[in-house]
């Protein structure tokens, strides 16, 4: 989540949690690159899950007001998601190592 990039408000156990792992991830990637491996990590912005459908059930606006802020103007799709995870599996990806993707819609550009 970019919650470990920028920090989300009245999330700081959630957003320190996700900063671990993006950190994790950097330091891990740094360890294992001289054996040929890369570690990168995705960070997903909203995305219209059935989680998501859940969480905002109760508040119809959630969505709108969502959507109004990403420069995309839409919620991620699963696939959005997948397909930036693919990237890193694919061979022609195989110098980048230690990145951190934002999947977002251009919700964070840290």
């Amino acid at each position: 989540s970019d919650a470990g990039r920028v920090g989300s408000s009245g999330e700081a156990v959630y957003s320190a949690a996700k900063g671990g792992i993006i950190s994790f991830t950097k330091t891990f990637a740094r360890e294992v690159a001289r054996h040929g491996i890369s570690a990168n990590c995705v960070c997903p912005g909203p995305a219209d899950t059935p989680l998501f459908a859940e969480i905002s059930a109760d508040n119809p606006k959630l969505r709108t007001a969502l959507e109004k802020s990403i420069p995309m103007r839409r919620l991620a799709q699963p696939d959005d998601l997948a397909n930036a995870v693919a990237f890193f599996a694919r061979p022609d990806s195989s110098y980048v190592t230690g990145q951190t993707l934002s999947v977002s819609g251009g919700l964070t550009m840290a």
